[in-house]
């Protein structure tokens, strides 16, 4: 297991809070801001998962099979998973050339890592990409929102002990779930992937 710096704490919070620097964040209390910033999301009832979920999972059978990984709580924040989550997030975020899907249900296909997808895509490569670096699974859910447009959105939850972010091909930033101005659907559940657990709104 690392040990997390002092210094990754400090960047950690200046990004993930909005540019707060560490120095006007112990002014005021460094612990409550995490606290009110990195909540983790109150799972729900159990719920069915996406159509193109089960759909994807029946052809990717290794992304959604139970893991030992499931076993346990979130995982610890290190400097080395901050690097990883910074660098997977922009990598497939460049890597994927936007592609809107005009055709609705109809038209959705989770495709691992295409040339060009939408969000559905952006998700699954980056819980891939973490996935093949030995991220626990029960640490990474896809989760389903819903936009200001009212369009419904996949973006993947990583479960800290920090509190849990979101990665996002709609913005560059690595953001807590509390502060991305989405309403929250449903999210897999972390002790099996084929499993979602709803969510009410953005509170938690």
């Amino acid at each position: 297991m690392y040990r997390t710096s002092g210094s990754v704490i400090s960047m950690a919070v200046a990004v993930m809070i909005g540019g707060i620097q560490w120095a006007s964040a112990g002014r005021v209390g460094a612990p409550a801001l995490l606290q009110a910033a990195l909540r983790h999301i109150k799972l729900g009832s159990p719920t069915l998962p996406p159509f193109a979920y089960t759909v994807f999972c029946l052809r990717n059978e290794a992304e959604c099979r139970s893991r030992r990984s499931f076993r346990g709580g979130p995982i610890r924040l290190t400097e080395e998973r901050w690097a990883d989550l910074k660098e997977i997030n922009r990598a497939v975020n460049l890597a994927i050339a936007p592609l809107r899907n005009e055709l609705g249900l109809a038209g959705e296909e989770w495709i691992i890592n295409p040339d060009r997808g939408d969000c559905n895509d952006y998700a699954v490569s980056k819980r891939h990409e973490l996935l093949r670096r030995g991220w626990p699974a029960r640490t990474l859910l896809l989760s389903e929102v819903i936009v200001s447009s009212g369009e419904h959105h996949l973006v993947l939850l990583v479960r800290t002990r920090s509190g849990d972010l979101v990665l996002d091909n709609l913005a560059p930033q690595i953001t807590p779930w509390s502060r991305v101005p989405y309403s929250w659907v449903r999210v897999q559940m972390p002790s099996h992937s084929r499993l979602w657990a709803a969510i009410g709104g953005k509170g938690a």
